[in-house]
């Protein structure tokens, strides 16, 4: 027997959402994978296997937020040298997104994937021997752990623009978003009780071993190259790369930039200083800490998954690519920035996790945003200026991290980091609705 197709959609969208059908053909119709002895769509193993990497990804990198309490007790680190400590694995990641990028662009993200999974498991693995070792150790290690993550967003947005066409890429951004998110709660709830139970050494233990499974799962099943099904990505392989200077001269590029630096300095402020916020303002224990943690990012990850599918809902319903970038974009921006302010007249732990909450829930409409709009205006060279923003928003998570630190340790408190990272949400919106745009601008 030949192998198993579908149609796709029944007909190709344009750029503003409407259908033209056509009858289906050869080239129009998906393969499907047996699994289980059932037929699943390519698409979604895609995405699955991607999501599944993302969730490994940040469960990988969460786990040092957890356990960087115990350390710091052990080793007597002040709060300033904790966001040292916590920034670490950032001077690596500001380095490898460009190069991943740009690699991914040229080859595709499948091995540039693969490599990055398995370095940053192997450092994952070592991240407790460092620790022992020495503070130099660990942190050399932790920057390695992030010069291996850095490709890892990069590459996700050049597969799945080549996978997806424009009226499906952000259900399936949301998708594996999730998973990435989900790897923030389930790493926040397995680290405390594995630690409590083997010692520090044991969550960096199992999520490295999942890792070095998930690589082989990955070699064997990823089809890099949709050729089979080339309907499904409305922008083409990768191009020749663009010198900077141009890709910095128009200012939809900025507004991408400034974007992504406020996404990563509100992002990774809470990302790794929310366990110790629930631990030094309200006394909680670190199981504690870790639960009330993770629900926020649990909520992120549904409401991740609902502004990409709201967002497709619209572009098929008619309404203009820039708008609904713009529009999601303001709600990423705008109700985390509300959400923060307020979180400083938190009383009680229970109503600061539901203030987190609403804050991470509407920051993962970025996902519907910046995020898939570096698609937008440059298909070809995607992963190219995804890298290049994302090592610019790492240099500003780079800032926040640290400074939270200094600022907690001479002020005594969180308060006014959070209003800074507010105010800094506000602003990037304004830039955002002024300067962004979903029509192509590289091509």
């Amino acid at each position: 027997m030949g192998e198993k197709r579908r149609c796709v959609g029944g007909g190709r969208w344009d750029r503003a959402g409407r259908s033209g059908r056509v009858a289906c053909s050869a080239e129009r119709m998906e393969p499907l994978v047996g699994i289980a002895g059932y037929a699943v769509p390519e698409r979604m193993k895609v995405a699955s296997l991607v999501a599944l990497v993302m969730c490994l990804c940040n469960a990988d990198r969460v786990v040092m937020s957890v356990a960087v309490v115990p350390l710091a007790a052990h080793n007597g680190w002040s709060s300033s040298f904790v966001g040292i400590v916590q920034s670490s694995f950032m001077w690596g990641y500001l380095v490898s997104s460009v190069l991943g990028g740009a690699l991914a662009d040229r080859y595709g993200g499948k091995r540039v994937m693969a490599v990055g999974a398995a370095l940053w498991s192997l450092a994952t693995f070592l991240t407790p021997w460092a620790a022992a070792r020495s503070t130099a150790a660990l942190l050399i290690v932790r920057a390695i752990f992030g010069l291996a993550e850095g490709v890892a967003i990069p590459c996700m947005n050049v597969i799945l623009s080549r996978w997806f066409p424009i009226h499906e890429r952000a259900t399936a951004v949301g998708l594996s978003m999730a998973g990435f998110h989900l790897g923030n709660v389930l790493s926040l709830l397995v680290s405390p009780v594995l630690m409590s139970r083997t010692g520090i050494q044991g969550p960096f233990l199992l999520f490295s071993a999942v890792g070095f499974l998930w690589l082989s799962v990955w070699a064997v099943c990823m089809v890099d190259d949709p050729a089979t099904a080339d309907h499904t990505s409305d922008g083409g392989g990768g191009g020749d790369l663009l010198p900077l200077r141009h890709l910095l001269s128009k200012m939809p590029s900025w507004a991408i930039i400034f974007a992504n630096i406020t996404n990563n300095w509100g992002y990774f402020v809470l990302l790794t200083w929310m366990p110790v916020y629930f631990k030094t303002v309200f006394g909680a224990d670190l199981k504690e800490a870790a639960w009330f943690s993770a629900v926020p990012w649990g909520l992120m990850a549904l409401s991740g998954y609902l502004a990409g599918f709201t967002s497709d809902f619209l572009i098929r319903s008619g309404h203009p690519v820039t708008f609904v970038r713009k529009l999601m974009q303001s709600l990423g921006f705008i109700g985390p920035g509300v959400s923060l302010l307020f979180l400083n007249l938190a009383r009680t732990p229970a109503e600061a996790a539901v203030l987190l909450s609403v804050a991470l829930g509407l920051s993962a409409f970025s996902q519907a945003g910046f995020l898939l709009n570096m698609q937008d205006i440059a298909p070809k060279q995607a992963g190219f200026l995804h890298g290049i923003a994302n090592s610019i928003g790492t240099f500003a998570a780079i800032i926040s991290t640290v400074g939270t630190g200094y600022f907690v340790q001479w002020l005594g408190s969180f308060q006014a980091f959070l209003t800074i990272t507010s105010v800094l949400y506000f602003i990037t919106a304004i830039f955002w609705n002024v300067f962004a745009t979903a029509e192509q601008v590289f091509f």
